[in-house]
């Protein structure tokens, strides 16, 4: 039998992880911006392992660049390098709000939002179909020579 005090300490473990990964997420491009002085982000190799591996994005290629540009102001930049960019920025502002608040009154919000399969599922199909046209645009935009400089094995 599961006591009650194991799943409240699992769960506040859990809230409290969810805050500090949604503070991380904020935070890392916010310093990468301040270090953006000669847009060394334009050129500079990714850092996603598919791509080093490749040479083509993977589905969440460009969210940090994204977000960089956010904090910039530079919001057609930022949407052209990933369209979920600004919306991890206001999901993630609002994760650390509500756990937060969840928290401090030790009650549940918007655990049924947050698990819900359908909204799973539905945003899964988004990042899939946005994905695939990506890569459209991609492969169209780029010689086999300029993705094979993408990766490292050039």
């Amino acid at each position: 039998m599961i006591s009650t005090d194991y799943i409240t300490n699992t769960q506040t473990r859990r809230k409290i992880y969810g805050i500090i990964g949604a503070l991380i997420t904020l935070i890392v491009p916010f310093f990468l911006m301040l270090d953006n002085h000669n847009d060394h982000l334009e050129t500079d190799q990714s850092f996603c392992p598919f791509k080093m591996l490749t040479g083509f994005p993977c589905p969440g290629c460009g969210i940090t660049k994204s977000l960089v540009y956010f904090y910039q102001g530079d919001l057609y930049k930022s949407i052209s390098y990933h369209v979920l960019g600004p919306f991890v920025i206001a999901f993630c502002i609002v994760t650390v709000l509500v756990l937060t608040l969840e928290l401090i009154t030790k009650k549940e919000y918007f655990t049924g939002l947050l698990y819900n399969r359908r909204l799973a599922y539905g945003l899964a199909i988004f990042l899939g179909v946005y994905h695939f046209i990506r890569l459209i645009f991609f492969v169209k935009n780029n010689s086999f020579d300029d993705i094979l400089h993408q990766s490292i094995w050039f």
